[in-house]
């Protein structure tokens, strides 16, 4: 298994245990989780990779992907009424997700050669989409829209790191620990100090 493969398999099982949560919070039976979880797991992977041009997206290469996915959402079907709180843990996990997906999808690109701008945008792609269809699926407020918190800025910051990375080493492995390193590390200190970029706030025209 290559380290991309590594990383779309984390992030796919961790984005399936959030979708399956979501899925838990809106009472679905388990047909719903696993179709929660998967469309969490692979929304944003098969963006990436349709948008890029792959030979296969990415699950269709391995279906064992989706086969993940199904599995984290039948773990969380018996076992998430034993959460205090599955709305945190759900936000926990998906900072998580967060943190290994944007370096999948900045390594996609890195290693298809593609410039900058569309490693960054790769990057957050590949990190926010499958969130943003879960909680529009589920009738939630998206994470990444939630105001006075860092989402889509923590994945752009992470796929930036990677960029600037690169400029002082080659080995890939550095470059995608330093993205999803910056990523996480935005993330959660976002949702435990309450780090945020200024909001706008609308003011009565000038007469």
């Amino acid at each position: 298994m290559t380290l991309l493969q590594g990383l779309d398999y984390a992030a796919v099982f961790i984005f399936g245990l959030t979708g399956a949560l979501a899925a838990s919070r809106a009472q679905l039976d388990i047909v719903g989780f696993i179709f929660i979880a998967c469309l969490t797991a692979v929304g944003g992977g098969t963006l990436r990779d349709v948008i890029l041009n792959r030979d296969q997206v990415f699950w269709v290469a391995d279906p064992g992907m989706i086969l993940s996915a199904s599995l984290a959402a039948i773990l969380v079907f018996f076992t998430a009424h034993l959460l205090e709180s599955r709305l945190r843990a759900l936000e926990w996990l998906d900072a998580l997700a967060l943190g290994v997906a944007v370096p999948a999808g900045v390594g996609v690109a890195i290693g298809m050669t593609q410039t900058w701008p569309i490693v960054v945008i790769m990057g957050v792609a590949t990190g926010t989409l499958g969130g943003l269809m879960r909680d529009v699926v589920c009738n939630e407020v998206p994470l990444v829209l939630k105001k006075g918190e860092l989402y889509a800025t923590a994945a752009l910051c992470g796929a930036v790191a990677a960029i600037l990375a690169a400029q002082i080493t080659d080995n890939m492995l550095i470059i995608l620990m330093v993205c999803g390193l910056t990523t996480f590390s935005l993330r959660a200190g976002s949702m435990r100090f309450g780090w945020c970029l200024p909001v706008y706030k609308s003011r009565p025209p000038r007469v």
